[in-house]
Order: structure tokens, then sequence, then C-alpha cells
């Protein structure tokens, strides 16, 4: 084929992969007039048809899907080969796409990577929060941020937090109106503020622990989310109990607008790891975005 069709079989790619012109077209900065007539002449150009068009959605014909995986890896190889030139420059730049937790991001993602980007104006991180155990590899994310237990295989991961203590709490004005669990079983009796796992669709249940007995209790209540930051807010406002991160949470029960409870069956969990493929090439600007995930807080 033609040099100049390899823009289109990288349309293409994009196209088959969102399932949408509008999307991929927002992707490419084009128009998606631009993109539709291009994957046309694309097709004519190969006699056979790789895409399906209904008024709402894209799909790939049998021939399409087998042109995308064949085509993506080597697309996707192109990129990381491209990529890598920036070894060659002084100064880390372009862009590191991270997919991490919401509570990863804003506790641990957020305040170590602003101050980098200060120093590196030619460096771009795009942060992604998701709650689900996305493919990082798949959805062409340089780094991604997990709990250690719930780390993929056959990936290079670095610690970059202590371990993490979950806390049950409350507004006070929700413990003036309900009497305080004592044991982890009792929560069936309180108003708990869920939060929706998207992976599977179900609801994350609350694990306690005391000398060696471990208890993972299913809670319910009127409230669920799907970030810890609005489970957070619904606690501070005495909708309910919550189960959060002891850092989401210290400076609330410092001040008094929180109360914890089952301190004593609280244990501490394994903490966050970076981690990216065992083949992924590692980039100067990657290797500078791990370091500053893996060093202390600035400010």
């Amino acid at each position: 084929m033609p040099r100049e069709n390899l823009n289109d079989l990288q349309a293409f790619v994009h196209v088959a992969r969102e399932g949408s012109f509008t999307k991929a077209a927002a992707q490419l900065g084009v128009s998606q007039s631009a993109l539709s007539h291009a994957m046309r002449g694309l097709e004519e150009r190969l006699g056979v048809r790789l895409l399906t068009r209904t008024t709402r959605s894209v799909a790939t014909t049998e021939a399409g899907a087998r042109l995308l995986e064949t085509l993506a890896p080597r697309l996707a190889e192109i990129e990381d080969e491209l990529a890598a030139l920036a070894e060659y420059r002084e100064r880390p730049a372009g862009t590191i796409r991270i997919n991490a937790t919401g509570h990863a991001a804003e506790y641990l993602a957020w305040p170590r990577l602003a101050p980098l980007l200060q120093q590196y104006p030619d460096l771009k991180v795009e942060l992604t929060t998701d709650y689900g155990l996305a493919d990082i590899v798949a959805e062409r994310y340089d780094i991604g941020i997990r709990l250690g237990e719930r780390l993929a295989r056959d990936m290079v991961a670095l610690p970059i937090s202590p371990p993490l203590r979950m806390r049950v709490v409350g507004a006070p004005s929700y413990f003036r109106r309900h009497v305080a669990p004592v044991h982890p079983h009792d929560l069936a009796a309180h108003n708990c503020i869920t939060l929706r796992l998207p992976t599977h669709g179900g609801l994350m249940p609350w694990d306690f622990g005391q000398d060696g007995h471990e208890l993972s209790i299913r809670v319910s209540g009127q409230w669920t989310f799907n970030t810890m930051g609005m489970t957070r807010a619904a606690a501070l406002a005495g909708s309910g109990l919550a189960w959060l991160p002891e850092d989401q949470v210290q400076a609330a029960l410092l001040e008094g607008r929180l109360q914890s409870t089952l301190d004593d069956w609280s244990p501490h969990f394994d903490g966050y790891y970076a981690y990216y493929p065992s083949r992924r090439h590692v980039t100067v600007a990657m290797r500078t975005v791990l370091d500053a995930l893996r060093g202390p807080m600035v400010g």
C-alpha cells in the first residue's frame, strides 16, 4: 500500500476500538465526515468491507476484526519506538498515560506529579481514575496504580505507598442517632454507604481482621456511589457509615467532623504499586514519572 495510507490504518484502529466515528474523530483531531470518508476510501482500496455502520455505533466485520488484531500491536510497536527517541533528549517530554483508582490518583499521583510537571514543561500526564481492574496493555496505558493484592501477572511492580489502613467513619450527627457498632456484624443494623465496583458490577465488601481472624462483610444502605470522594462527602453529611482509607479521612477525624468506630478491627492492607508490562520499553519520561511516584510528597 502507498505510504500515505498509514494514517488511514491508524485511523481505522481508533474507529474500531472506540466503536464510534465521533469519539475517534475527537481523538484524532479531525472531523467526523473526513474520518468517515477516509474509512470508505480505505475499504475501496482494500476491496473489502472493514466496518459495519449503524445509526448508533460502528462495529468491525470479520475482515475488520482480523485486520485490527494484526495491525494494532504493530502500530503500538511503532509508537513505542518513536517514544523511545525521547531518551536522546536532555529533558523528559511526551505524554504518560496512567490508570489509577480515584483514591490513589488524588492522594498519591496528584501531589507527587504536580510539582514534576512544573519542573518539566514538555512532560504531560493523562491521569484516568478507574475502580475497575483495567487492562493497561489493551487500553494503552503506560502505568497502572493498584493495591498489591490486585496486580496483574507479568508486570513490573514498584511500591509507592506504605501499607493502607481502612477506617469505618461517620459524622457526629449520625452517631447521635445510632449506637456505634462494636463488632463488624453489627453493621447489618446500620445505614452504610456502599461503593460499586465496575469490574463485576457488585458492591465492595468491607474487610476486617483481629487476632488473625478475618471477616468480609457485605453491607447495605441508602447510598451507593462509584467514587470514594462521594462516599466521603456522604459520610461528612451524616448520611451513614463509610469504609474509607485512613489518609482520606484523617483530617476530618482530627477536626471532629468525622468519628471512627471498629478501630480494633481495622488492620493494615498491602499498599499501592505502580506497575507496567515487563516487556514495555521504559522511556526517559516514563522513568521520570515512576521515580516521582516512588518519592516523597512535596510540600
